[in-house]
């Protein structure tokens, strides 16, 4: 009896702290779950506050997007009209370059137009004066070839005059008159284009008029383009200045009547121009 005594209480015993063990463990597992359902509740409480942190934010961000899209669009709208004020402006100032551009380019064309007008118009000129000196050299080449011609037969009455009267004093007016002429003739030479037709031809018979004069006792010295000093027999019809010559200078320029000698003895005075440095 006893040892069933004792495994009733063994039993009862078991039972008693089993329970006991029981209630401790549901008692644990209830604080376990209120401090679960606080901790979830906490939780729940931060995911809510974080959902309505998300909602501002994606609010903030949507405006930021809407304002990044006006903030682009007005750039967008602002770079398309500089574009177009650019691109007018561009074009403006092409065109002003352009139109410089031309104006130069037409005031250098007009400039080299003028500049080539200007030397045709200097060469026609100085062809023109070329041909009408050469045209009136030819024609005084013509006139001073039929003088000399007439020269010709005066020399030939002086070489008769002398035949027949040899011991006479002959009249010189013939001769000095041939003179007078061939020194006229010898000026305008002087003036002449050499390129004249029959200048060669010209010179050639005054320097056979010269030769005959002297053949006939005439001698014509040369004194142009030679020193003049006081003291000289001749008559200064003219003096002037000229800058060519050296301080004090004097030179015989021109032979406005020539000194003529017969036989050594001057029957005529020469008339000169003297230009003096």
């Amino acid at each position: 009896m006893k040892p069933v005594i004792i495994t009733i209480f063994f039993f009862v015993s078991f039972i008693t702290f089993a329970q006991k063990t029981s209630r401790d463990d549901i008692k644990t597992l209830s604080n376990k779950e209120k401090m679960l359902e606080a901790k979830n509740a906490a939780l729940t409480a931060e995911v809510n506050a974080l959902k309505v942190t998300v909602a501002n934010l994606k609010k903030i961000i949507d405006s930021l997007k809407s304002q990044t899209k006006a903030n682009s669009d007005a750039i967008n709208k602002t770079a398309l009209e500089l574009g177009v004020k650019i691109s007018n402006t561009e074009e403006t100032t092409n065109q002003k370059i352009l139109s410089v551009d031309n104006e130069s380019n037409n005031k250098w064309l007009w400039a080299i137009i003028g500049v080539l007008l200007a030397l045709l118009l200097s060469g026609l000129l100085y062809w023109l004066l070329n041909r009408t000196k050469l045209s009136i050299g030819e024609n005084l080449v013509k006139e001073f070839g039929k003088q000399t011609g007439l020269m010709d037969m005066q020399m030939e009455f002086i070489k008769l005059q002398k035949r027949i009267t040899p011991d006479d004093e002959p009249d010189h007016s013939m001769a000095l008159k041939v003179a007078n002429e061939i020194n006229l003739i010898e000026r305008n030479i002087q003036l002449m284009d050499v390129e004249a037709k029959g200048f060669k031809q010209l010179t050639r018979s005054v320097e056979k008029l010269r030769d005959n004069l002297a053949a006939n006792g005439y001698e014509i010295p040369q004194l142009l383009g030679k020193p003049f000093h006081h003291g000289m027999n001749v008559i200064i019809a003219n003096s002037m200045p000229d800058e060519k010559l050296a301080k004090g200078t004097e030179v015989i320029s021109k032979i406005l009547v020539p000194l003529v000698n017969y036989n050594g003895k001057m029957i005529q005075t020469a008339q000169i121009e003297v230009s003096v440095g």
